[in-house]
């Protein structure tokens, strides 16, 4: 059959999702894998938040289509939230706009912006829908490659330099995912000095903005003055709050490219579900307690894994933010690459990573593992990956 598009052709098979099938192959047959593969919150959202929903969801004018960019009560408390959060004053009606999480707003994003043969710059390794948003839409991606020496953060002063056609849009994420990798609002200052000289419109993914530990807060884009003029932050209540499967996220900045994202958003949906907008109203304004409180949750994990790793001779380092520990491939198995690497892990330790070659080629000789089963079993992980490696 010759009927599908060419995109699906540039579209390599989906890594994780095999992982996700073998691990789930393995548990039907009765082997209880401990899986670090996904970042899926395990923890419930808070009560107050599931209250408002079901509340919601009761009142009938709620039934009804909703509002692609989103109920404005909704819009006009993401940008509240900004000003309390960091001192950013926004425009609910021209600056801000829901997602139906952040996956789908980036796409659509690519898709008002990106032309055939338009470039984009693209840390590697990176969260998938940075890339493969932009190849969707018809772009092509230039990497900057992420190093450990340089505690992957990207270098802006070498990037430009060779490339033609000019880049057009530059995508970064910070916390990032999968290195955990943190920056400060000077690198920000940079970015935006960088995308005025180079005519190129900045995309920042702020999905860990509030998963942050050892005293570390991070910036947003916004802060920066001049980051309006350039730039576009995507926020989502994924992991903040542990509201993954409700998919809200948000985007924020640039009217213009706020008013592009929105025309295309009109033609595809009509917005999330009304009471799941009108619970999300109360989820920005939880009390700052309770996310505090969530990612301590994480960084108590992030400290049981990380040392119990350096215990057992896997040398890792400790992030300051995510969800995650991007781990190099330990020395006695560098001869395998990163997914033979996982498969060994989910084989003999039954643990599932994700491995770092499916965040781009830069990933390579990395795993990545997720902070999203309780203490005792991330301990337990820890023990059978130490019977099985070492």
């Amino acid at each position: 059959m010759n009927t599908f598009s060419k995109r699906l052709d540039r579209l390599p098979p989906y890594m994780f999702g095999k992982l996700k099938q073998l691990t789930h192959e393995r548990r039907q047959e009765g082997i209880d894998v401990i899986d670090l593969g996904m970042g899926n919150p395990s923890e419930p959202t808070p009560k107050d938040i599931i209250d408002k929903l079901c509340e919601s969801a009761y009142d009938p004018k709620n039934h009804r289509y909703s509002a692609s960019k989103g109920i404005f009560n909704l819009r006009r408390e993401i940008c509240w939230y900004y000003e309390r959060k960091f001192g950013v004053q926004l425009d609910p009606n021209h600056e801000a706009t829901s997602v139906i999480g952040t996956k789908e707003g980036l796409s659509h994003l690519a898709l008002a912006l990106i032309d055939e043969g338009d470039l984009a710059l693209v840390p590697n390794p990176t969260f998938p829908i940075h890339i493969y948003s932009i190849i969707l839409a018809g772009g092509s991606v230039v990497s900057i490659p992420l190093h450990a020496e340089n505690e992957f953060v990207p270098s802006l002063a070498e990037i430009t330099r060779d490339i033609l056609p000019k880049p057009k849009v530059l995508i970064l994420s910070f916390p990032h995912n999968p290195t955990g990798a943190v920056v400060s609002i000077d690198f920000f200052k940079e970015v935006v000095d960088f995308a005025r000289r180079n005519d190129i419109i900045v995309i920042h993914d702020l999905a860990y903005a509030d998963i942050v530990f050892d005293g570390y807060q991070a910036p947003s884009l916004l802060q920066v003055k001049g980051a309006r003029d350039v730039g576009i932050e995507f926020l989502s209540l994924s992991k903040s709050h542990n509201m993954a499967g409700w998919r809200c996220g948000f985007a924020v900045g640039n009217r213009d490219l706020i008013n592009a994202l929105a025309k295309i958003k009109g033609y595809y949906d009509y917005g999330i579900f009304a009471p799941i907008q009108i619970a999300s109203i109360v989820a920005l304004r939880i009390e700052e307690e309770i996310v505090k409180e969530n990612a301590c949750v994480y960084e108590e994990r992030r400290n049981i894994l990380v040392d119990g790793l350096n215990r057992i001779g896997w040398e890792v380092q400790k992030p300051k933010g995510t969800m995650f520990v991007w781990a190099a491939i330990p020395q006695e198995h560098n001869h395998l690459n990163s997914f033979d690497f996982a498969m060994k892990i989910l084989n003999e330790a039954e643990v599932c990573v994700s491995p770092g070659a499916g965040f781009g080629h830069n990933g390579e000789n990395y795993v990545r593992i997720a902070l999203v089963e309780n203490n005792d079993r991330i301990r337990q992980a820890v023990r059978q990956i130490r019977r099985a490696l070492f």
